[in-house]
């Protein structure tokens, strides 16, 4: 499908202006906020009701946004269309969506898939027991690293300069078991780059242990990190770490054979 180019959202504006408020619009969508009024759009990206009326109206023609029945704005298909092209994401997750569903269904325990953008890590694929409906992660979102599994992973394996910046940083506790001290997360982190996994023990919440491993692409690099969330009165500390590392090996031998990795398409 031929995609027609996006008009100018306000004639009266300059573009970079214009660009960075339309940005701050869409970057609302997220969370929970999947559905908003259009004051509700205007409060959350702090632009006046007047401009964020004429940016929304572009963005809806565009398809970019779409308007239900109720007046509410919720992500267009459009603007879907467009991520879908987007291989960091999409097709990683189409290669590991398999292992991560068999893990989910051998285990009956969470299973999570995230990748590392900047100083957070942004969840691109998760499967859960349908009858609870836990608060994160949120596909789509992005999170700090320092509290879970699958975010020390991430942080342990990226580049010394993130490492500082998220060390150097506000590292808050989400729970009385949450690493915030600097030198005992950097311990932490050598430990798994030893290790080849991480265990985070009620760190982000109290009714879960999760065990995480990297996954790598077809040059070795870390290019994402899966989990496996679990209750604390499971026990298995043990055999969780295996069937995580099993399942991230799986993944990272199927990105081999297909040549992905940072630079793959």
């Amino acid at each position: 499908m031929t995609m027609a180019p996006m008009k100018v959202l306000d004639p009266d504006a300059g573009s970079r202006s214009v660009v960075d408020r339309a940005l701050s619009i869409l970057a609302t969508f997220q969370g929970t906020r999947s559905r908003q009024a259009l004051s509700d759009i205007s409060r959350n990206s702090g632009l006046p009701i007047a401009t964020c009326y004429r940016i929304v109206q572009r963005l809806t023609e565009w398809g970019a946004l779409e308007r239900d029945t109720d007046g509410r704005y919720r992500v267009g298909l459009r603007l879907w269309e467009v991520a879908s092209r987007a291989p960091r994401s999409v097709g990683l997750q189409r290669y590991a969506r398999p292992y991560l569903l068999d893990l989910y269904e051998t285990t009956g325990f969470a299973t999570h898939l995230a990748i590392r953008e900047g100083i957070e890590l942004v969840s691109i694929e998760r499967f859960h027991n349908p009858r609870k409906n836990p608060r994160r992660p949120i596909i789509g979102d992005r999170y700090q690293m320092h509290t879970s599994a699958i975010g020390q992973v991430l942080l342990a394996y990226a580049p010394r300069h993130i490492q500082e910046e998220v060390l150097a940083g506000d590292l808050p506790a989400f729970t009385a078991h949450t690493y915030t001290d600097r030198d005992t997360l950097e311990r932490v982190l050598v430990d798994i780059q030893r290790s080849g996994y991480a265990v985070s023990d009620r760190q982000t919440d109290l009714e879960n242990v999760a065990v995480a491993a990297p996954v790598r692409g077809f040059d070795g690099s870390v290019i994402a990190a899966v989990s496996l969330s679990y209750p604390p009165e499971t026990g298995d500390v043990r055999g969780m770490v295996h069937l995580i590392r099993l399942t991230a090996t799986s993944i990272s031998r199927t990105l081999a054979a297909a040549g992905y990795g940072d630079a793959a398409s």
